[in-house]
């Protein structure tokens, strides 16, 4: 039906770099047209590969904004290509090698994408060793060697206290990730350093985390905000949308007697309450780079692993 050679069709289904961008468009149309599919089964007999890339995560995660936008961005990134995006999940206690091995040992897919990284990361060192293509979505001590996208924490946690300094707080809460992630000790470590230089108190909550359930958040902060303090730094929307929550049932009054920052992926807390300080991290630009990242790990396993840090801006100064 294009009058091109099976061979050539076959190229343009596979996005040869080589080929003409309206040859591999022409391809592409008349395949939809068709409602043509790849058999994967076939495929992989046929040349080893599935042309499918795994996202494991955590179901448990923050859903509403940064995993959702990942997923998107991912998804809308591979849309134009041979490659197609599966999701599997790790469960708090499991073993986080568990869904990788699963994926890699059973030939689920070409590569894999993660998050929740941790600084000596046992996926990476078992991914590297094994030479299997992949990309993180956050940096590990090999961060040198292997693909990954990032947002500039260290940034964030220093940004978000002088801008509470700023406005005039002393006693400033953080609502870390799980201690054991690496963003999580650049958020502390930005926080503590900024928090030196400014000359105000920083306590990190201990036994809570940006990842628990909202009632959880709100019954500890409840708790919490009554001790003094007036500066909050909430790592999700989750835990911000919580707090926030906690603090009105205490007849406290977000953007006077307590500020609030907080990340987000999508503009949604400020129209939640046009008080909190909000600070976008572009989730959207790190999966289209770890989508990128993949196809180049599978299709040039030499060329240098794709690398990308977002770096917030502190806008108030």
């Amino acid at each position: 039906m294009t009058g091109l050679a099976v061979a050539t069709v076959s190229r343009a289904l596979a996005d040869a770099p080589d080929l003409r961008a309206d040859t591999k468009a022409l391809v592409r149309k008349v395949a939809d047209e068709l409602g043509y599919v790849p058999n994967r089964a076939g495929l992989r007999l046929r040349t080893g590969r599935t042309q499918v890339i795994a996202l494991a995560m955590s179901p448990e995660h923050d859903m509403m904004n940064n995993t959702a936008r990942l997923i998107s961005s991912l998804a809308g990134t591979l849309r134009e290509t041979p490659y197609h995006l599966n999701v599997s999940y790790f469960f708090p206690g499991e073993d986080l090698l568990k869904p990788i091995r699963h994926i890699v040992e059973t030939g689920l897919a070409d590569a894999v994408i993660f998050n929740q990284t941790l600084p000596d990361d046992p996926r990476v060192a078992w991914l590297m060793e094994r030479r299997f293509p992949f990309a993180t979505h956050g940096r590990t001590r090999w961060a040198d060697r292997h693909a990954w996208a990032d947002f500039d924490n260290l940034a964030f946690g220093a940004i978000a206290v002088r801008r509470l300094a700023r406005a005039g707080r002393r006693r400033i809460a953080v609502i870390a990730p799980p201690l054991d992630q690496n963003y999580a000790q650049d958020i502390v470590a930005g926080a503590t350093l900024a928090a030196a230089e400014a000359g105000v108190e920083v306590r990190i909550l201990p036994q809570l985390t940006s990842d628990a359930a909202s009632a959880v958040v709100q019954e500890r902060m409840a708790q919490v905000l009554p001790e003094g303090v007036d500066g909050v730094i909430c790592a999700s929307t989750n835990s911000a949308m919580a707090t926030v929550a906690a603090l009105e049932s205490l007849g406290l009054r977000l953007g006077r007697e307590i500020d609030l920052v907080a990340k987000e992926a999508i503009p949604f807390l400020s129209l939640f309450r046009r008080e909190i300080i909000a600070i976008r991290e572009d989730v959207g630009r790190a999966g289209a780079v770890l989508a990128r990242a993949a196809m180049r790990a599978i299709r040039e396993p030499g060329a240098p692993p794709l690398q990308d840090l977002e770096t917030p801006q502190d806008d108030d100064q």
